[in-house]
């Protein structure tokens, strides 16, 4: 897909008719609500169920609800879930097989029928993230079938970030609050004493049909800019930041830093990074069968490196401790994915360090891995 230069805009009315018009299209709309205290990605009945009014307070192991007075939609960061959620989900079966005294083993492969999926609300982190595991599960010698299904038919709608989080940096891992290529329609919200409207742009063909099946009116003068210089100060608002460093090159010179010993005695190795990480993909299988032993099931569900078993050999786990299973994820993350899909696996989303339960911060510990590095540097050299 390639964006286009063409502008409209929408208000909250044409908003809703988009919605309307997903799911007359035979689209399974899913977009931000609240539930349970945090903003969630939900199937949506209508617009009207979108965060109007929500704000979220963010920090390190720490996720607040907050009411706002401009009623915007979109004033908010991104919640415990990501898109992977419904693209690589989270449990799935694979094949069941049956033993019947007629036909023996019978083995039938799970063919389902999948949602056609319009995504309204895709942050320009996640839509980066998206793109990343379409190079990891979409790509190569083994494609995982489910995903690249899913994805195919997937409709993107991206909402550029006006008000960044104070656990953000996507900046600094070469993103931003702007929307990149690869959407079909993407709006940036804005709401002033002028109204509460969405200046929309078109990315695909089918961006523009639909686009076409609700009320819109050209792009003004003064919403243009207003969106612009919204989504340009949350450029200069982000609320955390890698260290300007190779992190490829540093992650390689860090193995043995006595940080990682530092930062395993405050980890849990709950895993909660990785599973609301929109890039994290590992998996693994488990067969499960009745109790008559006639019925078999195989199912796929995300793992984990910080699961003990993730490793486990003949022997024994490969990496069994935590200071070990942390380096390996951080390591990987920001320098090996580079040699396996040829990018990073981190788009500064910042979801690891909110909802990490003891409040551990990976950029915090990227700029303490290049402060401990450059010393030995100094000393070796000095």
């Amino acid at each position: 897909m390639s964006a286009t230069t063409a502008a409209a805009v929408l208000d909250r009315a044409g908003l809703d008719a988009l919605v309307a018009a997903l799911a007359a299209d035979g689209f399974t709309v899913v977009g931000p609500t609240v539930r349970d205290g945090a903003i969630v990605l939900a199937e949506l009945a209508s617009a009207a169920e979108l965060p109007y009014g929500w704000g979220t307070e963010l920090e390190a192991g720490h996720y607040r609800l907050v009411r706002r007075e401009d009623g915007a939609a979109f004033a908010h960061t991104s919640g415990p879930q990501s898109w992977k959620s419904f693209l690589h989900p989270q449990r799935e079966r694979l094949w069941s097989a049956d033993r019947t005294p007629d036909e023996g083993l019978r083995v039938r492969e799970e063919r389902p029928e999948r949602p056609r999926y319009a995504f309204l609300g895709v942050r320009p982190c996640d839509l980066r993230a998206i793109a990343v595991q379409d190079r990891v599960l979409a790509g190569g010698r083994f494609a995982d079938t489910g995903y690249r299904e899913r994805r195919s038919g997937a409709f993107l709608i991206a909402v550029e970030c006006t008000e960044p989080g104070a656990t953000c940096f996507c900046v600094s891992m070469g993103g931003g609050p702007a929307a990149d290529p690869g959407y079909d329609l993407a709006l940036t919200e804005v709401a002033s004493a002028s109204g509460h409207r969405f200046l929309v742009r078109t990315g695909s063909a089918e961006g523009e049909r639909l686009l076409g099946l609700v009320p819109h009116r050209p792009a003004d003068t003064t919403t243009e800019e207003s969106a612009r210089e919204s989504v340009t100060a949350a450029r200069e608002r982000m609320g955390r930041a890698m260290p300007p460093v190779d992190l490829r090159a540093l992650m390689g010179a860090s193995l043995d830093a006595e940080r990682w010993g530092e930062v395993a005695s405050r980890c849990l190795t709950c895993g909660n990074c990785t599973m609301v990480c929109p890039t994290c993909f590992c998996t693994t299988t488990e067969e499960v069968t009745d109790l008559t032993g006639d019925h078999t099931e195989r199912w796929q569900r995300w793992d984990s490196c910080f699961d003990l078993d993730f490793s486990l050999v003949h022997g024994g786990p490969v990496r069994s401790s935590a200071r070990s299973r942390y380096r390996q994820w951080l390591t990987h993350k920001l320098s090996t994915w580079h040699d396996q899909f040829d990018s990073s696996g981190c788009t500064g989303c910042g979801r690891c360090i909110t909802w990490c339960p003891v409040g551990i911060d990976i950029t915090e510990e990227v700029s303490a891995l290049t402060e401990e590095v450059s010393a030995l540097t100094e000393e070796t050299q000095s």
